[in-house]
């Protein structure tokens, strides 16, 4: 087991599943033997405001919190939200982005339009990896599973393929929905 200290950054807006992929990925972590922090800031997750979950995992770990340019994985499930926290991620780190967009309630209210050119934008200051979860969700029949797909994401680009994340996903998700989730898991792991 690595003991150095490693920083992932989730970030989304409310009504994504941030926090309980981030769940998922904190037990994943903390069954495997690491000692794991976990700090999460809801913000107005219920009315679609960004939430953020800093998960940092290692032989020994002091603190929850991922400071300024420090990430080594920023893993965003909505497109702005990428741009809004790029300044946490270390220099070398990787950028994992979901392809989709949530407008702000500035740009529901035609206040805004939602920025342009983001994945372009990260493309450029940051070594970024583009998925489409919202495509394997409807192609595995639930759009509420891409916070899943891009779990399995974090576990392949993390290298930590040995954790048992199907007995994970059945500790903590509803038994109906069990299946689709690792199955949800196992499609994330694919797209890399």
């Amino acid at each position: 087991m690595d003991q150095k200290t490693k920083s992932i950054l989730l970030v989304g807006v409310g009504g994504q599943g941030t926090i309980l992929a981030s769940k998922l990925l904190s037990n994943g972590l903390m069954q495997a033997g690491y000692d794991v922090k976990m700090s999460e800031i809801h913000g107005m997750s219920q009315r679609g405001g960004s939430v953020s979950s800093h998960i940092r995992y290692g032989g020994q770990v002091w603190s929850p919190v991922i400071e300024t340019g420090s990430a080594d994985l920023l893993v965003a499930f909505e497109q702005m939200e990428a741009l809004r926290w790029l300044d946490y991620l270390k220099t070398g780190g990787k950028v994992v982005v979901n392809d989709y967009q949530i407008p702000s309630i500035p740009v529901t209210t035609g206040k805004m339009a939602y920025p342009q050119g983001i994945l372009e934008e990260l493309r450029r200051v940051a070594d970024t990896l583009v998925i489409d979860a919202a495509a394997e969700a409807r192609r595995l029949g639930n759009p509420r599973v891409m916070n899943v797909i891009l779990l399995g994401v974090i576990v392949r680009q993390m290298a930590l393929e040995h954790i048992d994340w199907a007995g994970i996903i059945r500790e903590n998700v509803k038994p109906a929905f069990a299946e689709l989730n690792i199955a949800a898991l196992g499609a994330g792991m694919e797209l890399l």
